[in-house]
């Protein structure tokens, strides 16, 4: 497999006759995408993607449209380095990794390594952040430290759902979809202007789908889809210099919970059905509202005002071991608020022009958890809050020496405070206090609140951004970049004072520092469109959610385990072969490896390790730190991905067009942890789709047949693994969508 990667790589490098380096934003229409052409917001300003020294890919609206995308989990196909799953045990949390930098873990209290961002408001939990794709503009995906052009630090990137102003025409619009498993799916949105000041805006999505497979322990659908979702927006233009937006979203997710399948016996047949007993109860719910405010003081200088709120309830379950019987049964949920204000100023004269901000954020998790160990009839309840203050100012100024030099220099200064609590407590009986058993009798104080009185966690960091972009040509734009990135430490929500003592003290920040360089134009009279890149990163005291038995619990340790070097080469170039026919290729090349790996070893060294020399924190009667680097990899990025894609479009005159697009979607091996489990690992595999849209002569109608995962690959995107008699031998796996296809219906009016 890597023979036949490396050949299409050399071939397609050759084929450019040009060096392999640069970036590139596909948004993959019909014909071969013009990137002088293709505007972007990914530096805060619009501007042609050709001149944008960043790594960003763009997905407009109707691409995504037109290849049947449900969710931005689907960006993952076409995307170099990028992961985007749905959390295992979960049917709306996200799990983002870019570069192999990413949330390795979507509990409360943990920044995300992936920011995203619904139209400028940085969205600060996963949970429900899994966002259906309606009522879209476009979608941006950043990779690399972004931390001098965004209001929050974004350390391994950023994700940009970017949603259109409205129009000065009213519209109506349908959309419905029949398909696979009983999908049911109907979206209706409308704009209108209301006089010569005033427009409204508005969508409401509903998704219904039965589930893949089956509890076979309660009946219910497992892998089902129960979501409403709904988006509002009203602008204000009093004059031609002022402009004001204020929206508002809501989605509420009531799908079944997913328990997962059992990879160690006894074993449903069907890899999406489960043997949980834990029920079946789940609900997920997220609401924001935002106020936009643009003056535009003069032609080079406009004052822009972003505040928002958001806030986001999770009550769920998942069953660790599978099984009828709760012997490892989480009952869990998560609460979490957040208050933005960002002021920014974009400058822009002959030669220069740049953003400058200051952003202020005022966040709290909290949530609760039971680990129900029913062989022993014990409950371990765990509980917990954060509470985060960020501070920041940044700026990312560009000046043009020449007409085709161009230097870009940025900064960024963050403080981020951080308070909070965990409380852990043995209890006998099935369940805790905190989920309703209010019998269970009270035993070992595990982790006590008291211990965090004055722990308050201060953090404070400046972190620069430098780039050069030169045209080599008026269609050939080089570029090189050196950025650092920077996310704060905290508290483990999990933490266990009694296994590891030091976790009161909370856990470090980390930093990835990027050098870039990337070539990114336009061919033989724009028919041939591409971008690519090389990158070496450096990751420095990178954060580690470890979990592993500690006698009759599971203790939690997060630590900084050390650092690592990331390096790797992408490309996406599009091509239009013939009037008609067009084609769209993505190759990502990632080569991840820990320069040192200090994790708490449980019983070190009697256990065949040994302690490090200067680890964090000296050893302990329960463990110490051993540099285990060799027996550690990076999850959730695998060496290797790629896609390719074309499409045949065929003019019928009257009747309109109509469109074929088969794809193809490769991802290499990849680990679920950073210690190899064999069992959950997932080797590589491909995905096959296909589209055949018709679209009106007047493009009000299309009509479209999609096809996924038409090999009917059966493939890993999350798991568990607790092996031993005491966890019921819970090895547990989830898996990505089966085969389905898609009838979809479009209206405008």
């Amino acid at each position: 497999m890597k023979t036949l990667w490396k050949s299409m790589l050399l071939a397609g490098v050759s084929s450019l006759s040009v060096g392999g380096i640069g970036s590139f934003a596909m948004a993959q229409e019909t014909d071969a995408v013009d990137v002088g052409a293709v505007t972007v917001t990914a530096r805060r300003r619009e501007e042609a993607l050709k001149d944008v020294p960043v790594a960003v890919s763009a997905f407009s609206a109707e691409k995504l449209e037109a290849t049947g995308a449900i969710d931005i989990t689907e960006l993952t196909r076409s995307t170099p380095s990028l992961t985007l799953q749905v959390a295992r045990g979960s049917n709306s949390t996200l799990i983002s990794f870019i570069r192999g930098v990413g949330q390795q873990d979507p509990l409360w209290g943990f920044d995300a390594g992936v920011g995203l961002y619904v139209d400028d408001v940085y969205v600060a939990r996963p949970q429900g952040a899994v966002l259906d794709i309606f009522d879209v503009s476009r979608i941006e995906v950043l990779r690399g430290p972004q931390g001098t052009l965004y209001g929050r630090n974004t350390i391994g990137g950023a994700i940009k759902y970017v949603t259109s102003r409205i129009g000065s025409e009213p519209e109506l619009r349908l959309r419905g979809s029949l398909g696979s498993y009983g999908q049911r799916d109907l979206i209706v949105s409308g704009e209108a202007p209301l006089g010569e000041m005033f427009a409204v805006s508005g969508a409401i999505a509903n998704y219904d789908r039965d589930g893949y497979g089956t509890n076979r322990t309660t009946g219910a659908e497992h892998y089902n889809k129960d979501v409403l979702a709904a988006r509002a927006s009203l602008e204000f233009t009093p004059s031609e210099s002022l402009f004001f937006r204020f929206s508002a979203d809501f989605v509420r997710d009531d799908s079944n919970p997913r328990h997962g399948h059992r990879e160690l016996a006894p074993s449903p047949t069907d890899i999406y059905d489960t043997f949980a007993g834990a029920g079946d109860g789940n609900s997920v719910e997220s609401r924001g509202v935002s106020l936009l405010g643009e003056w535009s003081l003069n032609d080079s200088v406009t004052f822009k005002s972003i505040t928002a709120y958001r806030a986001g309830e999770t009550d769920g379950i998942i069953d660790f071991d599978n099984t009828a019987a709760p012997t490892l049964d989480i009952p869990a949920r998560y609460r979490d608020h957040q208050f933005t204000q960002e002021f920014q100023l974009l400058l822009e004269g002959e030669r220069w022009n740049g953003v400058a901000g200051v952003y202020y954020m005022n966040a709290q998790a909290s949530g609760a958890f039971d680990t129900v160990l029913g062989g022993i009839n014990l409950t371990i309840a765990t509980s917990g809050e954060v509470n985060t203050r960020s501070y920041a100012v940044f700026g990312d100024f560009s000046y043009d020496f020449t007409d085709r030099l161009s230097v870009s220099v940025g900064g960024r200064l963050t403080r981020d405070v951080k308070d909070g609590f965990v409380y852990r407590q043995n209890f006998t009986g099935i369940r805790s206090p905190l989920f309703g058993n209010a019998a269970a009798v009270p035993g070992l104080l595990r982790t006590n609140p008291a211990l965090y009185t004055g722990k308050e966690l201060d953090f404070k960091e400046f972190t620069p951004r430098f780039s050069v972009s030169y045209d080599l040509t008026p269609d050939l734009t080089a570029y090189g970049s050196w950025g650092k990135g920077f996310k704060s430490g905290g508290f483990d929500m999990r933490g266990d004072f009694v296994s590891y003592p030091n976790t009161i003290n909370g856990y470090e920040p980390e930093f990835v520092t990027t050098v870039e360089l990337g070539l990114k134009g336009s061919l033989f009279e724009h028919r041939l469109n591409f971008a690519t890149a090389v990158f070496d990163s450096s990751y420095e005291d990178q954060q580690i959610t470890t979990q592993y038995p500690s006698g009759a619990t599971v203790a939690s340790v997060v630590d900084n385990v050390g650092s690592s070097s990331i390096r790797g080469w992408e490309f996406e170039g599009s091509a239009r072969l013939f009037d008609g026919f067009a084609a769209n290729v993505m190759l990502s090349y990632i080569d991840a490896q820990f320069d040192e790996y200090l994790a708490f070893i449980p019983g070190a060294p009697g256990n065949g390790f040994a302690c490090a020399a200067n680890p964090p924190s000296p050893p302990t009667a329960a463990g110490c730190f051993s540099d285990v680097k060799d027996q550690r990899d990076f999850q959730n990025t695998p060496e290797w991905s790629g896609s390719a894609s074309f499409t045949y479009t065929h003019d019928l005159g009257g009747y309109g067009e109509v469109s074929f697009t088969p794809s193809a979607a490769y991802r290499g091996d990849s680990q679920m942890f950073e210690a190899a489990t064999p069992l959950l690992d997932q080797p590589g595999f491909w995905l096959y789709d296909a589209s055949l849209v018709w679209t009106s002569a007047d493009t009000r109608y299309k009509v479209g047949l999609h096809g996924k995962n038409l090999g009917g690959e059966e493939y890993r995107v999350g798991g568990y693994n607790f092996p031993g008699a005491l966890f019921g031998n819970s090895v547990i796996g989830y898996y990505g969508p089966p085969q389905t296809v898609t009838l979809t219906l479009d209206a405008r009016f």
